[in-house]
């Protein structure tokens, strides 16, 4: 995995743009921009509402290995359906991402990993 950094983040519709317009600016003055993905929430609630405590403890928990569903579901204590249920909006929201592997004897498995080594989360009100 690389060693990408992801910011996840608040902020208005006014700052996302801006933010792009001067990245825009910066590469067409044929600079570099730093390597990352930024995700981000128009609402803070909204960030909230999909990073809650036990999708941060599943995206802790990945950030060591990528894992199969059912023994990340075992490690974290939890039911599996709950786990994919998190994995599926984590993947949605950019934040994992899944792949399947051949499972001698039973079939395929689903692996989840992160995108990043690291997750910044910074929050505006």
């Amino acid at each position: 995995m690389k060693k990408t950094k992801v910011e996840i983040k608040s902020e208005s519709t006014k700052q996302f743009f801006d933010r792009l317009r001067s990245h825009a600016r910066a590469m067409d003055r044929g600079e570099k921009l730093p390597a990352g993905i930024t995700i981000s929430f128009e609402d803070p609630l909204e960030m909230l509402s999909v990073l809650t405590v036990e999708r941060l403890r599943l995206l802790r928990q990945i950030k060591q290995e990528t894992q199969q569903i059912s023994v990340l579901a075992r490690s974290l204590k939890r039911e599996v359906r709950a786990v994919s249920r998190d994995v599926l909006l984590l993947e949605k929201a950019g934040l994992v991402k899944t792949s399947y592997a051949n499972n001698p004897g039973h079939g395929r498995m689903k692996l989840v990993e992160p995108v990043a080594q690291e997750y910044k989360l910074v929050a505006n009100l």
